[in-house]
């Protein structure tokens, strides 16, 4: 029987981190959904449509590998689409207790469908979005944090706007 993963988040922007944690969920399961959280309440610095269209250059090389965006509950996204897991990643003990209640939460509205946490490699484990996005900010050093295909997408953005 084939095992689908589904990793929601807002990847606003996806990261090498990110990035990351969908490899290593290749390596457990046949096919990984990538679900864009529309997220509006957190303020995206990035629309859902250049987040969703990010996460998908940034995988158009991996196998098995879909991106999907949403803005309904993750288990009824997941039931949609016969995801049987979730996947959150892990940076730090601080991470911990939001993603266990979480687990917890997601566990309580459907209790077939599991929450796996996986960690990112440890050079890694200190990028998280809101660190890019404030670098973005201020102009600064970002091609070390994100995958290559996101580096362009944002650096067209950005020429878009100066002109």
């Amino acid at each position: 029987m084939k095992k689908t993963a589904l990793y929601p988040g807002t990847f606003d922007p996806i990261t090498n981190g990110h990035f990351d944690i969908i490899e290593r969920a290749l390596r457990l399961f046949d096919e990984v959904i990538v679900a864009v959280a529309d997220s509006a309440d957190k303020k995206p610095m990035f629309t859902l449509d250049e987040r969703i269209e990010m996460v998908r250059e940034a995988v158009k090389n991996l196998k098995n590998v879909t991106v999907v965006g949403f803005d309904n509950l993750t288990v009824e996204l997941a039931r949609t689409h016969n995801a049987t897991v979730l996947i959150r990643g892990l940076r730090a003990v601080s991470d911990f207790e939001y993603e266990l209640q979480l687990g917890y939460l997601n566990n309580s509205l459907d209790d077939t469908i599991e929450t796996v946490y996986l960690m990112p490699k440890l050079q890694h484990a200190f990028i998280s979005s809101s660190i890019v996005r404030n670098l973005l900010k201020f102009n600064a050093k970002t091609e070390h944090l994100l995958p290559k295909e996101v580096q362009n997408i944002i650096g067209n953005m950005k020429s878009c706007t100066l002109q």
